[in-house]
């Protein structure tokens, strides 16, 4: 088909739109941007998908008939042999995770330290720079440990930040455009990480599998909300794993400068 047979739509951006159950038939999405979108059963039918870059919670995704979920899981633990021990089962095991989080991320730090200041406020491909993620997963920890699992209502930092896409909550600060130094970020970082630390710490069996008190207060999680502990234990981990992996891989590149 040529250029005439479609609606000319190219550059148009969308954002907080609910597409549900819309169809798209003789559509082209060549060169487009998904970020932060939720294709939960989805179906693609006799679609093109060629040089492209998936990176994300994926399940159950059949393509030609296999479920590749399983192969994309079993190539990443091979790659990361520490990556398993992210998915700890007992209290002994989050303690372990905990230990090994601290020790990878202070290396990640220390990789950190050795570039220009100011090169941890820069983007790498529109993603959060080094300062934000260390605020990003301060914010995660207040959430799913201080408030979700210890109670607090309101546990947030001002420098502490939500995902870009969260919609705006009484009493959660949001201020993407916050500049701290690395120091402030990192004293914001470790008050949470030591809260995290205290929880597995103490951490029994019997813990492990009660469920939170409904929430109090407006924030994040929504009040009203309960949870396993283990759940909101693992959210955290699984945080803490792969936002240092984009941390390392953006690194990378700021390491090799303009």
């Amino acid at each position: 088909m040529s250029e005439i047979d479609f609606a000319d739509l190219r550059g148009k951006e969308f954002e907080r739109a609910d597409m549900a159950g819309a169809r798209f038939t003789t559509v082209s999405l060549n060169g487009a941007t998904l970020r932060a979108c939720a294709l939960n059963r989805v179906v693609m039918r006799g679609v093109e998908l060629v040089d492209t870059t998936i990176d994300g919670e994926i399940q159950n995704l059949v393509i030609n008939g296999v479920d590749v979920a399983p192969l994309v899981e079993a190539e990443l633990d091979r790659r990361h042999p520490d990556r398993p021990r992210f998915r700890p089962t007992t209290p002994e095991g989050f303690r372990e995770a905990w230990d090994l989080n601290e020790q990878l991320w202070e290396a990640t730090v220390a990789r950190a330290r050795r570039l220009d200041p100011e090169r941890l406020h820069a983007s790498v491909d529109g993603e959060w720079s080094f300062i934000q993620t260390l605020r990003h997963l301060a914010f995660a920890t207040e959430s799913w440990v201080s408030r979700a699992v210890l109670g607090n209502p309101s546990p947030w930092h001002p420098l502490s930040l939500p995902w870009d896409q969260m919609s705006p909550r009484p009493g959660v600060p949001h201020d993407r455009e916050a500049r701290p130094s690395l120091d402030e970020a990192l004293a914001l970082r470790l008050t949470a990480m030591a809260t995290m630390r205290r929880v597995v710490d103490g951490l029994t069996d019997e813990q492990l599998d009660n469920r939170t008190e409904p929430l109090e207060g407006p924030g994040w999680p929504d009040e009203g909300d309960t949870f396993p502990v283990r759940e909101c234990l693992l959210v955290v981990l699984n945080e803490e794993w792969w936002h240092r992996m984009y941390a390392e891989r953006d690194l990378a590149v700021l390491e090799q400068g303009d």
